[in-house]
């Protein structure tokens, strides 16, 4: 296994100012011709395969929102095992990479977050915010020597069976299906437009989220809270909300905060299948508000 890292991150070439390696240029060949096939589908609509595309954007937007990003990353809830595995398949799914890679850098962003150190911050540029991190991994992974804060996952077996394998999942095993059941179209919208979709829906977080929006609580960060990026995300575009309470399995607070991703964790914890759901209090949010801190200056 280690031979092969070696492999895969050594400098291959130089080009656009810096240097690239073996996982950077799959990584963007991968991309590109997603793109490409996300392209090609109005050409080949069909409702069956934009329902489908529907229905995976779904499930699989849930297996990086509810999985990767509450259950793995922050702990915000439990749900037995079997469930918990699923929902992280699902997340494979969406070609973010494995939950072990993703919950590392995310859990990264949270140490650093918007400084020199954070893994994925505007100050960079929307650009690097955005995606260009991703076709940086020399840069990524050197910024914090490796996997080294998701002990938790690397113990288990199947999420090192993810590790090494997320690829065949999210893009040949499905890829093969999709084409199976419903042909071309079905490969275009419920692989290229479904996988574009949730890929950029979840980057805008990065990028749009820590730019354009209103702060609510005193963060000492970028993060903002963004009404159609909580519509296109599942409920992740509050994310001065989550910035302020990265516990909470909730992220919109308010009624007309639109978290879909919460209101499936409220479903699981009312038939008995989520617990230890965590939220913040009233009394936690007024701390942190800031026009609370904005009055107590004032008085």
């Amino acid at each position: 296994m280690g031979i092969m890292v070696n492999i895969v991150m050594a400098p291959c070439g130089e080009f656009w100012g810096r240097k690239w390696n073996l996982l950077d240029i799959v990584t963007a060949v991968v991309f590109f011709s997603l793109h490409c096939l996300c392209m090609m589908a109005p050409f080949h609509f069909t409702w069956p395969a934009f329902w489908v595309a529907c229905a995976l954007y779904l499930v699989t937007g849930l297996g990086v929102t509810l999985s990767f990003h509450r259950n793995l990353a922050h702990k915000s809830f439990r749900i037995p095992k079997w469930l918990e595995y699923l929902f992280a398949y699902f997340g494979v799914l969406s070609l973010q990479g494995s939950p072990i890679e993703w919950v590392s850098s995310h859990r990264y962003h949270h140490q650093f977050t918007d400084t020199e150190k954070d893994v994925h911050s505007p100050l960079q540029g929307f650009w690097f915010s955005h995606m260009g991190w991703i076709l940086d991994s020399g840069s990524r992974f050197g910024k914090y020597g490796g996997l080294k804060n998701v002990e938790d996952l690397k113990r288990q077996a199947f999420y090192r069976f993810l590790h090494r394998t997320f690829l065949l999942h999210s893009v040949v095993l499905l890829g093969s299906l999709l084409y199976v059941v419903g042909g071309f179209p079905f490969l275009a919208w419920g692989l290229g437009v479904r996988m574009v979709c949730v890929f950029h829906s979840t980057l805008l977080v990065n990028s749009a989220g820590h730019m354009w929006g209103k702060q609510v609580y005193l963060t000492g960060d970028m993060s903002r809270n963004n009404w159609w990026l909580g519509l296109f995300a599942l409920g992740e575009g509050w994310h001065n909300n989550h910035h302020a309470f990265d516990f909470s399995a909730r992220q919109g607070f308010e009624w007309w905060q639109i978290d879909v991703t919460w209101y499936v964790i409220r479903f699981l914890q009312a038939i008995g299948l989520a617990t230890n759901v965590k939220t913040p209090t009233e009394a936690q949010k007024r701390r942190k508000a800031i026009h609370s801190k904005v009055m107590a200056a004032e008085n």
